[in-house]
C-alpha cells in the first residue's frame, strides 16, 4: 500500500499544525450513500414534475450538510456561464431554518435570513427595496428593520425569489419548523412553505432529521406535491454497506496528516459502533481526535485519543433509538399494505410485488391449508438418509 501516492502529500509534514488540521477538515469521501442521495436530489431539483417540497431525511451526523453544500457548489459552477449575462441571478439560496428558544417556529426569522441569502451576492445589481423597514445600508447591503412584519417580508421575499430565479431553496434543519402546537398549526406550517414554493415555482428542498416524517402527509394535496428522499447510515448486516464502510475509514486513514498511519480498518467495529454508521458523525470524531493529536505532537491517533473523543454512550444510545423509529417508519408494513388495499376496494385479492424480471404470473388461488401441487420424495428415510 503506498500511502504516500494514496494519501495525503507528504510534505504536509512539513507544515505547522494549523495547516496540516485544516487539511483533513476539508476532506470530504465522496461515498456510495452520499453519491446515491446527492444523484437522486439533483434529479428532484432538475425535474420536479409537479412536485413543489422535497424532504430529505436522515439520521443525525449521516452527512446532510455535506449533501447540501455539494449541491450548491453544483448548482453555482453549473450557473456560472449564465452568470456572466444574467448577474442578477443567484442559481440556489441556501439557509438554516432555526430552532425557536420557546414557542413556535419564528416565520418573520425565517423570511428575514431567507431574504438576507438571496441579497448577500453581487449586491449591487439587486434590487433597490423601497418597503418601509427595508432599507440599504452604508455597505449598500440591505437591513431589515425590527418592525417590518411578516407578511411584509414574505412579499418581498416572493418578489426576489421571482427575480433571482433560483434553482431551489434548500433549507438545512428543517425539522425545527415542527415547533408548533397542535397538528392543526403543523399542517398551516407545510402549506405556508408549499404556497411559497407554488406562487414563486421555486421548488423547496427540507433537509433534516427523520423528525421530518410524516410532514408530506397531512392533506391529500400536500403528498401529491411532495416526494421523500431517504439518506441512511450504513447497515452492519449488509455486506456492501460494511465494505463501503471500511472504505470509507481506509481513506480518513490515509489522509490523516499524521507521521504513522493509524489502523482504522483494523478496528472496523469499534469505529462503527461508536459512529452508529453515520459517515459525520465519524468525520466529526477524527476531527476532533486529530486536532487534540496535533495538540499534544503525537505522530499517530492512540486508542486513548479516539476514546477521549468519542461519543457518550448515553447520546448514542439516543440517537439509536431515533434511527430505529425513523427506519421502522420507512419500512413497508405488511398491515399498512392490507389497509391501503382495502380502502381501494382490493381487500379480496392476494398482494404480490412485482418481479425484478418483469410482470409476475399469478399462482393458482388455494384454500388455507390446502396444499400446493408438488412430488414428495421418494425412497428417503425418516432420518433422512
Amino acid at each position: 500500500m503506498d500511502t504516500a501516492r494514496e494519501g495525503f502529500p507528504r510534505e504536509l509534514l512539513e507544515q505547522p499544525k494549523e495547516a496540516r488540521l485544516a487539511y483533513f477538515l476539508a476532506k470530504v469521501v465522496a461515498h456510495p450513500r452520499l453519491k446515491e442521495v446527492h444523484l437522486a436530489l439533483m434529479n428532484a431539483i432538475r425535474q420536479p414534475n409537479g412536485v413543489l417540497l422535497i424532504l430529505v431525511l436522515g439520521p443525525t451526523g449521516v452527512g446532510k450538510t455535506t449533501l447540501r453544500l455539494r449541491i450548491e457548489k453544483q448548482l453555482w459552477e453549473e450557473a456560472m456561464p449564465e452568470l456572466e449575462q444574467d448577474q442578477g441571478r443567484v442559481p440556489v439560496v441556501g439557509i438554516e431554518a432555526i430552532a425557536p428558544e420557546s414557542g413556535n417556529f419564528h416565520w418573520r426569522d425565517y423570511y428575514a435570513r431567507l431574504l438576507l441569502a438571496l441579497d448577500e451576492p453581487l449586491v449591487k445589481y439587486k434590487n433597490d427595496y423601497t418597503s418601509r423597514g427595508l432599507r440599504r445600508n452604508e455597505a449598500g447591503q440591505l437591513a431589515i428593520g425590527p418592525n417590518v412584519a411578516a407578511d411584509q417580508l414574505r412579499r418581498t421575499v416572493e418578489l426576489s425569489l421571482y427575480h433571482r430565479r433560483p434553482a431551489a431553496v434548500i433549507v438545512d434543519e428543517a425539522q425545527h419548523l415542527k415547533k408548533v402546537a397542535g397538528s392543526r398549526r403543523l399542517l398551516d406550517q407545510m402549506d405556508a412553505l408549499k404556497s411559497l414554493a407554488s406562487t414563486t415555482g421555486i421548488v423547496h428542498v427540507l433537509v433534516g432529521t427523520y423528525e421530518l416524517l410524516g410532514l408530506a402527509n397531512l392533506s391529500a394535496q400536500l403528498s401529491r406535491r411532495s416526494i421523500e428522499i431517504h439518506f441512511p447510515r450504513y447497515r452492519p448486516n449488509r455486506a456492501e454497506d460494511v465494505l463501503a464502510f471500511k472504505r470509507v475509514l481506509l481513506t480518513f486513514q490515509r489522509h490523516l496528516p499524521l507521521v504513522e498511519e493509524p489502523n482504522l480498518v483494523g478496528q472496523y467495529d469499534y469505529f462503527y459502533e461508536r459512529s452508529a454508521g453515520c459517515v459525520g458523525l465519524l468525520k466529526r470524531w477524527l476531527d476532533r481526535t486529530l486536532a487534540y493529536a496535533l495538540e499534544e505532537d503525537r505522530e499517530t491517533l492512540t486508542t486513548a485519543a479516539l476514546e477521549r473523543h468519542e461519543e457518550s454512550t448515553r447520546k448514542l444510545l439516543r440517537m439509536a433509538w431515533e434511527i430505529k423509529e425513523g427506519e421502522d417508519v420507512l419500512l413497508e408494513k405488511a398491515e399498512g399494505r392490507m389497509e391501503l388495499r382495502t380502502l381501494l376496494g382490493l381487500e379480496g385479492q392476494s398482494p404480490e410485488p412485482p418481479s425484478p424480471d418483469g410482470p409476475s404470473r399469478r399462482r393458482p388461488a388455494t384454500r388455507v391449508g390446502q396444499r400446493r401441487p408438488a412430488r414428495d420424495p421418494v425412497g428417503q428415510r425418516e432420518d433422512g438418509k
